[in-house]
């Protein structure tokens, strides 16, 4: 079965960027895929902040990443580039960690104005990681994604439609899964 390894890099699991990531996850479960999150600011604080490659959280990160047949690197937008904490993360990963793996970007920000945050901050440092099946992404304005009161999030069609898209170009170099993702 194929595995994604979604690397949420939201510096709290209520970011509004937990509803892209949980709805990514839910739809490729539903194709067959096994989904695993890791939430980067789960892993122990002073691990990142010093590359501590001992710390036994990081070297399970670092392992599931390297296990994984396709990858989504999601990050809340902040002062126009991805969070501190996915940066600490993506230092710990090995060079050509993301070669051979299709990678999709997802990103949430407060406007549209930091939509190139995708192309010029985040891509450039995916790159350097090896990934070269490098997929466009999504960049999901905030509004766009609500809070329900019994916990979760709602999607807005555009995002969800868009969100689809992607996925289903994420997976399609593949192994055969159940169902096409739609």
């Amino acid at each position: 079965m194929p595995h994604v390894v979604i690397i949420a890099g939201a510096p709290s699991v209520s970011s509004r960027l937990t509803g892209l990531t949980s709805y990514s996850a839910e739809v490729l479960e539903r194709a067959g895929l096994s989904v695993e999150v890791i939430q980067v600011s789960a892993l122990p604080a002073e691990a990142l902040v010093y590359a501590d490659f001992n710390s036994t959280a990081v070297k399970q990160a670092l392992v599931s990443v390297q296990a994984a047949d396709a990858v989504i690197v999601a990050t809340p937008v902040y002062k126009a580039a991805y969070s501190g904490v996915l940066k600490l993360f993506l230092d710990l990963i090995p060079q050509e960690g993301l070669r051979g793996k299709p990678v999709l970007p997802l990103v949430i920000g407060g406007s549209i104005a930091h939509l190139l945050a995708i192309d010029y901050a985040l891509k450039p440092v995916l790159s350097a990681l090896g990934a070269r099946q490098l997929l466009g992404g999504v960049y999901a304005v905030d509004q766009g994604i609500t809070r329900l009161e019994q916990g979760g999030f709602s999607l807005s069609a555009e995002i969800i439609d868009r969100l689809e898209r992607s996925l289903q170009e994420l997976t399609e170099p593949l192994p055969a899964t159940q169902p096409a993702i739609s």
